[in-house]
Order: C-alpha cells, then sequence, then structure tokens
C-alpha cells in the first residue's frame, strides 16, 4: 500500500463504517455474510482475516466458529483497526487483532483453515503476491476467501457508474471530509480486475487446486474462493 493510501485510509477511519452503510445502505453487510458462507467453515476452525479493518467480517467469521474458534483480524493500517477490538467486545465475542501486511503475513505455513480479505486486495502493491501469502497460511483443503467489487455490466452498471463517479465523493466528503477517498475508492474498483480476470490471478500463483468466482448484485461485487493445494 502506497504512503499516499495509507494516510487517506487513516483519515477517513474514524467514519468508515457510517459512510460504508450509508453508501452501500447496508448491503456490504449481507456479502460479507455470504462470504463465510461461502468459506465453509466450521466450529472450532482459525480463520485471518486480512485487511480486516474495523472488524465487520472477523467478527462475523467468529460468530461461524464459535467459542472452541480461533479469529485472528489484521490490517496494514493501525487507524482503521483501532476501533475492532471494542466493536468485539460489545458483541460479546474474543478476537485478536494485529497489525500486519497481507503481502508478508508474519505467520507459519499451513497455521490457518480459512484466510480471507474484503475489499482490500485491490489495495495492495502486488495483488498476485498477496493471494500466494494468503494460500501459504492455509492448510491443504483449507480456503481463502475474496471478497472484492467488481464491474457491473448492462443498465445497472452505467447507472452505478454515474452513482460512483458523482454522488459517492460528495456523501463521502459530507460524512469523511475526504472527497478524494471516494473518488480513489470507485476509480480503483472499477479498474481492479473481476471475475475471469481475478481467477486468472490466482491460477497465476499455483497456490490453489481449484478457484471459483461468484458475482453478486449482476457483479457489482463478486466472492473469490480458492481451494489450498
Amino acid at each position: 500500500m502506497s504512503e499516499q493510501v495509507h494516510q487517506m485510509f487513516t483519515q477517513i477511519a474514524p467514519r468508515y463504517d457510517v459512510t460504508n452503510d450509508v453508501l452501500s445502505m447496508g448491503t456490504h453487510r449481507l456479502w460479507r455474510k455470504e462470504a463465510v458462507r461461502r468459506a465453509c467453515v466450521k466450529p472450532g476452525d482459525a480463520v485471518l482475516d486480512c485487511a480486516t479493518g474495523t472488524g465487520d467480517l472477523a467478527i462475523d467469521f467468529k460468530r461461524a466458529v464459535g467459542p472452541a474458534g480461533t479469529v485472528l483480524g489484521t490490517d496494514f493500517n493501525a487507524a482503521m483497526l483501532s476501533t475492532a477490538p471494542e466493536k468485539a467486545k460489545a458483541a460479546g465475542l474474543e478476537i485478536a487483532f494485529e497489525v500486519a501486511d497481507a503481502m508478508k503475513l508474519p505467520y507459519p505455513d499451513a497455521r490457518y483453515d480459512v484466510a480471507s480479505i474484503a475489499f482490500g486486495i485491490r489495495n495492495v502493491d502486488d495483488p498476485k503476491t498477496c493471494l500466494s501469502e494468503l494460500g501459504r497460511v492455509v492448510k491443504p483443503g483449507g480456503r481463502v476467501v475474496v471478497l472484492e467489487f467488481g464491474q457491473p455490466a448492462g443498465a445497472f452498471g452505467a447507472l452505478f457508474g454515474l452513482y460512483a463517479r458523482f454522488v459517492m465523493p460528495v456523501i463521502g466528503k459530507v460524512l469523511t471530509g475526504n472527497r478524494a477517498a471516494y473518488e480513489y475508492l470507485p476509480r480503483t474498483a472499477a479498474a481492479f480486475p473481476a471475475g475471469d480476470r481475478f481467477v486468472e490471478l490466482m491460477r497465476a500463483t499455483d497456490r490453489f487446486s481449484d478457484q471459483q468466482a461468484h458475482p453478486l448484485m449482476a457483479g457489482l461485487a463478486w466472492i473469490y474462493v480458492g481451494v489450498v493445494r
């Protein structure tokens, strides 16, 4: 992650959750729950959630793996991570959080049953390296789960493009004071490889025996699942 992007997330961190809820009308929470379902976690599993931000996906995973399971949420940006422990505590859940770089994870090989990253992989410097690292720390037969934006087609895609270009920056400016952040986020989402193109990135790592792409809302977002060799 570039220093400019790092600073951007530091600035919007205090209002990140409320802005996400407003901009997506809460849809992002449903997408995270679907990502957990696609991960096929079981009670007692160990999960690593990278780019966890304020901890929403880590919390959903902890509910799925139960008291016998463990969840570690990591993020490169300490400001984004700062509210996650209190959020987990308020939900009555025991989750560990650490600052860590998703492209150079400080964890041993084959440590986790599932590794995930939601709306973060398009912000790393090298998505292929990040995917390889996620696969490295997962046990053979375990899953890497990626939730990321895509580019919807047709009339819906055109309508969303107008929303992303003209409405999101205005709302982002009002709620966070940072218009540029909410110009950057839809711009990177529009340019990031989605669908089959992202699956090809997964194949290129040679970490997975199987990889699948599941569209959400006509391709506005995608869930990618890779089964580790």
